[in-house]
């Protein structure tokens, strides 16, 4: 169950709800299926099917937010609405304007809504109250401060702001680059992007390759700075670090899922795999805090 992507939010007081009172919180955005003409419906989900909206283990506290979206393809509403369009004008011998196209797509949109498909998207959050911590399991940092938004509606003075550093990914990840040499606890992996600060946008991408210090610093002197880093950390995650401090591609190693025997039931595993997530990510995080010169104050 290890998150793959990690959106990091600081919160600026300590968090103080226990999990049976931020259940209560949460409670009042649980989700429900959207009506048949709703494009979007948002809200809390229970993370273990056991109705409650909040899975606690070891201090550490597991929240999700479920997102059901209509299927309705734009290429179809422009196409009926298109056929509408060409019916009004032979009916009535004029094109519609921009404001009677507007409408008619509107209409069409409602019209159709009901006969599309719904997907369900879950989105995982885990809740550090010891680090003041929450992590949202998600690749884009819209989809985070989505699930943050809604989170901030359910928990007043909640005051979760995303993670800042003293220094800035792209300029601790190219230092690190042309000085050939990872911070401590971390060693460079085979992954990295370049990309230039002029208007050109030049990118220079190694996947899977190895990273030569000297092609390297030719890049960097050129003017190209370092956007995207895969790095392992204590040789146990492996981990991309991205431009925007958001970290991806988190994969546990060798080392911690060797002695993984699968024993014990499913509700047990869970509870186990979560609290060495949390542990390990959190100590994970600690170390890419002290690396970019800590938290920005």
């Amino acid at each position: 169950m290890w998150f793959k992507n990690l959106q990091i939010y600081r919160l600026a007081a300590p968090f103080a709800l226990a999990p049976e009172q931020l259940d209560e919180k949460l409670a009042a955005k649980a989700f429900q299926p959207g009506s048949s003409i709703e494009m979007q419906r948002m809200g809390w989900m229970s993370p273990r099917d056991d109705g409650k909206l909040v899975h606690a283990v070891g201090g550490q506290m597991l929240i999700t937010l479920r997102t059901e979206k209509k299927l309705l393809p734009a290429t179809v509403v422009n196409q009926v609405t298109k056929a509408r369009a060409q019916e009004i004008e032979e009916n009535q011998g004029y094109k519609p304007g921009r404001r009677e196209m507007r409408e008619l797509k509107d209409a069409v949109t409602n019209e159709l809504l009901p006969r599309a498909f719904a997907v369900w998207r879950d989105t995982r959050v885990w809740i550090d109250p010891v680090k003041n911590r929450i992590v949202v399991d998600a690749a884009a940092s819209a989809k985070g401060d989505e699930v943050m938004q809604l989170l901030n509606e359910c928990v007043e003075h909640l005051g979760a702001r995303p993670l800042q550093t003293a220094l800035s990914p792209v300029s601790a990840m190219t230092s690190w680059l042309a000085a050939d040499e990872a911070p401590a606890g971390f060693t460079i992996d085979q992954d990295t992007e370049l990309r230039s600060s002029t208007q050109s946008k030049a990118t220079v991408r190694y996947v899977r390759h190895a990273l030569e210090a000297e092609d390297l610093r030719r890049h960097i002197e050129a003017g190209k700075q370092c956007t995207r880093l895969a790095l392992s950390w204590m040789e146990r995650v492996s981990i991309t670090l991205t431009e925007n401090l958001a970290v991806k591609r988190v994969t546990p190693l060798d080392v911690l899922t060797e002695n993984d025997d699968g024993s014990g039931d499913e509700a047990e595993r869970f509870d186990t795999d979560f609290a060495l997530m949390t542990g390990e990510l959190s100590r994970l995080i600690d170390h890419l805090e002290e690396a970019l010169g800590g938290v920005a104050q």
